[in-house]
């Protein structure tokens, strides 16, 4: 089961899609979009990163980071497809999974991340979470409406 709503986002750092090290505290004073899904180039998360590309209002102001298992060089292809150019994607490598485990979102049995977005505030806190099946999308109106409340 995913984090719990006010609970502070547990830090990390990852390499993005071009082998520069990301730390998710690096961000506060703004609100993050932080989506961990299944895999790149999968229907479900193309089309998820697809709309987050091509309607890059809603997450003005904020942080898109997509955190999977792939590694740089599938991230950075995968990112030029989407033209997703207001996304940091991460690799959770190695070790494989470290970042989904501590969110608890890891699938041992897959050796994936599962599907679910948090909306952390500018202060470090999970003000949202929407966790949902590989197959499946979160609810991004939801989600974009507490992101919204995230935003001076």
């Amino acid at each position: 089961m995913a984090l719990e709503i006010g609970t502070e986002a547990p830090d990390f750092t990852l390499s993005d899609s071009n082998g520069d090290e990301v730390t998710l505290s690096q961000f506060r004073g703004q609100p993050v979009y932080l989506n961990f899904y299944p895999v790149a180039f999968s229907p479900v998360c193309s089309d998820w990163f697809t709309a987050i590309a091509a309607d890059g209002t809603p997450y003005e102001g904020a942080v898109v980071i997509g955190v999977s298992i792939d590694s740089k060089w599938t991230l950075a292809a995968f990112k030029e497809q989407m033209k997703a150019n207001n996304v940091h994607f991460l690799a959770d490598f190695h070790p494989k999974g470290a970042v989904a485990q501590a969110y608890d979102v890891y699938l041992d049995q897959a050796g994936i991340s599962g599907r679910c977005t948090y909306v952390i505030d500018a202060n470090g806190v999970i003000v949202d979470v929407d966790q949902v099946q590989p197959l499946e999308t979160p609810d991004a109106d939801r989600l974009i409406a507490s992101l919204a409340t995230c935003k001076a």
